[in-house]
């Protein structure tokens, strides 16, 4: 297949780590019979520089024109100016508003492997396979907001709005997506307090309706929080709004061990997708080939399983990762005696890439799906 990539390198270790996975992918291609083209803009900081916004209009015209796109990471304290009218963030929040990326997929296993790297026991971790649906285009993040100063005093106003519309839609991929894994729907929300959680709970509870083989139960994030670390094997697909998934995402990181390993998916109605490593672009590591390429690696992954479709290839980019990981590759946030740098454990994802058989995919997703 023929396919256009858009690449949004960022800030920081971004463009380190989307290079390993450009080179993936373009691995992939090669073994495959693919054609893939990449296209490179820029985006947070890097575009504040160049171009005076967070997201210029070619970069945003060239993602409409694209199959999918990959980013890095945005942002740094260089542009950390809470008074600037214009921060590199926005340039991400531009662009999944604009694209209608709504649902952001984050998938967190535990690699056996690698158990000793997360400060949970092994038995916590035994097993762990959970899958966030995070709310990515509503909430507070995109709610009305405004400073006034009255009296001497200033006061910050952020909305968290949120319409049915909003919440049914991603709700019901969560329910989607549970139907093809352990049919189990963990709904968080704090609908003790908060009238835009109460709607959430009613939206819920009207989707769960439409998928009668698939269990829901309700949450309040804070107890989620705590259970994400008590108990994460009981977890199968979370979602929830903007923020909390935010959090809890990042919570969860710890499970896997690190947070260099976890990719992500910004998806709408159509097949273009937005995939990037949920990490952040680590400004004091930078250029230094020591950042863990896997999150972004493993977004590419993402990308052509959501995106292009492609099965076959999307399982051999997870299962070369993992077998690097088996054979004792390590970066250093794994630590190990001899930790790999970004370009090094590149390569040893690239030397463990085969293609895969039909049949053997076919065994693959189905024990994947019985877990």
């Amino acid at each position: 297949m023929k396919a256009k990539i858009v690449l949004l390198p960022g800030d920081g270790i971004g463009p380190e780590v989307v290079g390993e996975a450009r080179a993936v992918l373009e691995s992939v291609a090669s073994a495959y019979g693919h054609e893939l083209t990449f296209e490179e803009h820029a985006i947070g900081g890097r575009a504040l520089d160049e171009h005076g916004t967070a997201l210029p209009d070619e970069a945003l015209a060239a993602c409409r024109r694209a199959d999918a796109a990959l980013l890095g990471a945005v942002g740094g304290p260089r542009w950390d100016d809470p008074r600037a009218k214009t921060r590199p963030e926005d340039g991400l929040l531009k662009i999944r508003r604009e694209l209608g990326l709504y649902a952001n997929l984050r998938p967190i296993r535990v690699v056996p492997q690698l158990a000793y790297a997360s400060p949970l026991k092994p038995d916590r971790l035994d097993g762990v396979d959970i899958l966030v649906v995070r709310e990515l285009t509503g909430g507070l993040y995109f709610g009305p907001r405004r400073r006034e100063r009255a009296d001497g005093r200033e006061r910050a106003v952020d909305t968290l709005e949120y319409t049915d519309a909003e919440i049914r839609r991603v709700v019901r991929l969560a329910f989607r997506l549970a139907a093809q894994r352990r049919s189990f729907v963990t709904s968080v929300d704090k609908a003790n307090v908060l009238e835009s959680s109460r709607l959430w709970r009613q939206v819920a509870v009207e989707v769960a309706a439409e998928y009668p083989h698939v269990h829901l139960e309700h949450q309040l994030v804070d107890a989620a929080a705590m259970r994400l670390i008590a108990a994460p094997r009981s977890f199968d697909v979370i979602v929830t709004e903007n923020m909390f998934g935010d959090i809890l995402t990042d919570e969860a990181a710890v499970l896997a061990g690190s947070i260099g390993l976890l990719p992500s998916a910004s998806l709408g109605d159509g097949t273009f997708g937005l995939y990037e490593p949920i990490h952040g672009s680590a400004p004091d590591i930078a250029s230094k080939n020591v950042a863990n390429p896997i999150g972004a690696i493993l977004s590419a992954a993402m990308l052509l399983r959501h995106s292009l479709g492609l099965l076959r290839e999307a399982t051999a980019v997870e299962r070369a990762v993992a077998g690097a990981l088996a054979h004792g590759a390590r970066t250093a946030d794994l630590g190990g005696s001899r930790p790999l740098g970004t370009h090094e454990m590149g390569q040893a994802i690239g030397a463990e890439l085969h293609v895969e058989p039909a049949e053997d995919l076919a065994r693959y997703v189905a024990s994947w799906r019985r877990e």
